[in-house]
């Protein structure tokens, strides 16, 4: 008997501690599980909600997680929970009309938003095209109808949108998509946001030389500028690799003050002397101008938004009101076209000129700095010609500029063209680049061969 409660103790502890061991190691690889339950949470609502589509799981890029995430739809409450089987890491995205979905512990408040309408958007009504023979094989090409099934699945191209000289010439969508589904443009929303940042400057709220940007910077971080972070030569501390515990997946799931946890980090670098792509430096940013203008999380509807007639475009926010304008504008392929039309009209829409008038050749202006993980990039903008003359893409024209994004989201503009070609898709295995360039190769070969387009 006694040799019997000996053993039944021993299998006690020896349980004690494996569940404690457990327990302890979950609490200890939380943080990093949330990433996987917040990106699930908010795909799910956002591709729902927000894109009206019904199918998130197919959003979602394998990782060792997707097999254990359970997805929880209470339409009701509009807030959308994923968590690991059902229990474990939840995370909660609240859907809020205007503003999209949101990741936060209970329901955010961010005021009603401001009304957008597609008035002055010449790509909202436009009728669908009739393009020639020759743009129809370009955009063939660009979804992969020569290719495999398997093939062209991962390639994954959704949309593609064609304007020159400001009007429609050609569009094509995939299966379950179609001119009215707003598609997510990730790290395009960082052009956007250099354009709010211009209409802003425009109206004579910030200047690109503005310092001393948040109240607690007392030490060199005060030095940082707004033309800086629009450059990510702040020397902010930053990882943008998409990886469990990195600074960007932190920031985008794992904090309700995306701009506060951005800010509390140190300098790695003196500000303006290194260029590091930073999704964090443009949600800063942000925070900063939708303080500065008190608009808070309608900052994008009433700046871009509703002065161009987006009318699809959603900017989400995060739990403080902070649009995250790193990663989250959704907008049909035809609004991200308005968007590079914008850009190429140098910010004169119908007749107003709503940018400084040299916004968008500072903004296509790359900077020497000592060093650089992302050569061409300027003010939330890439450029064809590389700052040792080189060109990004010798198959395009010099003056080519553009607009990118995870997944394969391009928006690129070629002024010597009169061109916008946007290309939208969910491209996450393969290098896609190729193809997008040969896209807009072979739409300006295919204009050129059309007497019909001027």
């Amino acid at each position: 008997m006694r040799i019997l409660r000996r053993t039944l103790v021993v299998l006690l502890v020896v349980v004690l501690v494996l569940v404690a061991g457990a327990v302890a190691v979950y609490w200890w690889q939380r943080p990093m599980l949330r990433t996987g339950t917040g990106y699930a949470a908010h795909n799910a609502c956002a591709v729902t909600e927000v894109a009206g589509r019904d199918d998130p799981a197919s959003d979602l890029p394998s990782n060792p997680l997707v097999p254990y995430l359970q997805v929880d739809v209470d339409r009701e409450q509009a807030v959308t929970t994923g968590s690991l089987l059902g229990l474990l890491a939840a995370q909660k995205a609240w859907f809020t009309p205007g503003f999209g979905c949101t990741l936060a512990d209970d329901a955010p408040e961010f005021g009603e938003a401001s009304t957008v309408t597609s008035e002055g958007n010449p790509f909202v009504d436009a009728a669908a095209p009739a393009p020639s023979d020759e743009l129809d094989a370009a955009l063939a090409a660009a979804f992969g109808d020569e290719l495999s099934e398997a093939d062209a699945a991962a390639l994954g191209t959704r949309g593609v949108v064609v304007a020159k000289g400001g009007e429609l010439v050609a569009e094509r969508y995939a299966h379950g998509f179609d001119a009215e589904t707003p598609q997510l443009g990730w790290s395009m929303s960082k052009s956007a946001t250099s354009l709010i940042a211009g209409m802003l400057a425009q109206q004579g709220e910030i200047s690109l030389d503005d310092a001393g940007l948040r109240p607690e910077w007392s030490d060199e971080r005060a030095d940082i500028t707004v033309e800086q972070l629009l450059r990510m030569t702040s020397g902010l501390e930053w990882d943008e690799t998409y990886d469990l515990g990195t600074p960007i997946t932190q920031m985008l799931y794992n904090e309700g003050d995306m701009a506060g946890y951005v800010a509390g980090l140190p300098l790695e670098s003196t500000p303006g002397t290194v260029q590091e792509y930073s999704s964090g430096s443009t949600t800063l940013l942000c925070s900063i101008l939708a303080e500065r203008t008190g608009l808070g999380a309608d900052l994008p509807r009433q700046t871009l938004l509703g002065a161009l007639g987006l009318s699809s475009a959603t900017f989400e926010p995060d739990a403080a009101g902070t649009p995250v304008c790193s990663s989250y504008l959704w907008a049909t392929p035809r609004d991200w076209a308005a968007i590079g039309q914008f850009a190429l009209q140098n910010g004169e829409w119908n007749g107003e000129q709503l940018l400084p008038a040299d916004w968008m050749a500072e903004s296509l202006e790359v900077l020497p700095v000592d060093a650089t993980d992302d050569p061409g990039y300027g003010m939330g903008w890439r450029v064809n010609v590389l700052a040792d003359g080189s060109l990004r893409w010798p198959e395009l024209p010099e003056d080519t500029f553009y607009a990118s994004g995870h997944d394969g989201q391009k928006v690129i503009v070629v002024p010597s063209e009169d061109l916008v070609v946007v290309r939208m898709g969910f491209t996450p295995e393969v290098d896609d680049e190729p193809s997008e360039v040969q896209l807009v190769a072979d739409v300006i070969a295919a204009l050129a061969s059309d007497p019909s387009v001027e």
